[in-house]
């Protein structure tokens, strides 16, 4: 948090100020600033630091080998501020008290034309309605990221609804759109918009320290982990039901549950289903870790068995960088990494039986798990890295600029 600067009022004393004037049709016309690098802006909720989180964070780490600084705006005080790991100066809070909280507007534009930023990045439904209405007023093209479906991104019927009319709204500004899969890409064509417009750009991750594959003996309990913001649809209890049926056979494997509960509500009912099936010897919650690579090291497999509302899963392909093979559901981008039995495995979703069957065919053959994981890394090694994923989002701003200047 130390490195975080948080802004409550238009004092910019770090930057040198410029004067914008405004041209007959009352938009603002900033005065250019030579630049080493093109500066743009992410604005981000920043509440959690999940797997979108990870994609920003990527992005502010990688974009300037390409021509570009990337700054952030957190529209919420929360674990991105404390967790991303980025340079000093380089993440800003400008906390909304709701929703409905626009007065945040005119600060954050005051903030984007003094910082000479000339591309702004909103990555949620939220930010997306903050920056249609600064982009307007500061003539500042900007991008959009899909991270997932907003209409299936919850369990609450309420609030995707929300999310979805305020995206639809927020979007019709926007310049160009970036998803992280292709069926994401699919589903925003289907909302009507034009190809063109649409732009996949898989989510990226830097290589990890491969797992040590000839030390896991198969005398060794199966250590597996599921990593994720822990929520109705990320379908836990469907795992711990996946458990409860292999656990009348076999007592040799573990689950380690690590990330954070949305709220303590939902982590009481997930404690609850333990005690009831009888899994507290076999189940473990380590909470939410900054480190998500020291956990995949002692994991023999990743499991991930959401029901719905993925875009393309960071921490997939955080495992298979590891060498860990993947047991998740075939739900929306993640088929789009994981190969059904060549990296890993892929279950029914809803399905507890299927699951169950696709952890009891993994954990039988060291000599095949072996071979997923090696199969897993390459793969990841060559489509998803970080690098590339920042390459790919820099010809966008280029492309948004070039229209600009035209």
């Amino acid at each position: 948090m130390s490195d975080t600067v948080r802004i409550d009022s238009a004092d910019y004393s770090s930057v040198v100020p410029i004067v914008p004037t405004r041209n007959d049709m009352g938009t603002i016309n900033v005065p250019p600033k030579p630049l080493s690098h093109a500066k743009v802006l992410h604005i981000i909720n920043g509440e959690f630091f999940s797997g979108a989180e990870r994609v920003q964070q990527g992005l502010g780490k990688r974009l300037q080998e390409f021509g570009f600084q990337a700054d952030f705006a957190c529209l919420k005080t929360g674990k991105f501020s404390e967790a991303c790991d980025l340079p000093p100066n380089r993440v800003f809070e400008f906390p909304m008290n709701s929703r409905r909280d626009f007065s945040v507007v005119p600060r954050l534009t005051q903030f984007i034309l003094d910082g000479h930023y000339q591309v702004v990045h909103a990555h949620t439904p939220r930010s997306a309605m903050v920056t249609a209405m600064i982009a307007k007023r500061t003539a500042t093209p900007w991008v959009y990221h899909v991270h997932s479906p907003t209409s299936r991104d919850s369990t609450r019927l309420w609030l995707n609804c929300l999310n979805a009319w305020t995206e639809r709204l927020a979007l019709f500004s926007c310049h160009q759109l970036i998803t992280v899969s292709d069926s994401l890409n699919a589903e925003m064509r289907r909302k009507g918009w034009e190809p063109h417009r649409v732009t996949t750009i898989h989510n990226g991750v830097e290589q990890l320290p491969a797992i040590d594959w000839s030390n896991r003996l198969p005398t060794n309990p199966w250590r597996l982990g599921m990593v994720a913001l822990m929520r109705p649809r990320k379908g836990v209890e469907v795992l711990l039901e996946a458990l409860y049926i292999l656990s009348a056979q076999r007592k040799d494997i573990h689950l380690e549950f690590v990330g954070s509960f949305e709220t303590v509500h939902y982590q009481e009912q997930i404690e609850k289903l333990v005690r009831r099936w009888n899994l507290g010897n076999l189940v473990h919650f380590s909470g939410f870790t900054r480190d998500v690579p020291s956990k995949l090291q002692n994991l023999d497999a990743l499991v991930l068995p959401s029901l719905f509302g993925e875009g393309l899963p960071m921490v997939v392909l955080e495992a298979m960088a590891a060498g860990v093979p993947v047991v998740a559901t075939a739900v929306e981008g993640t088929p789009e990494a994981v190969r059904d039995g060549v990296d890993g495995y892929l279950a029914k979703p809803k399905n507890a039986g299927d699951l169950a069957n696709k952890i009891d065919l993994l954990c039988t053959d060291r000599r095949r798990w072996e071979q997923m994981g090696r199969a897993a890394r390459e793969r990841q090694r060559t489509l998803f890295t970080t690098a590339h994923m920042a390459k790919r989002v820099a010809e966008v701003y280029r492309d948004l600029l070039a229209q600009a200047k035209r």
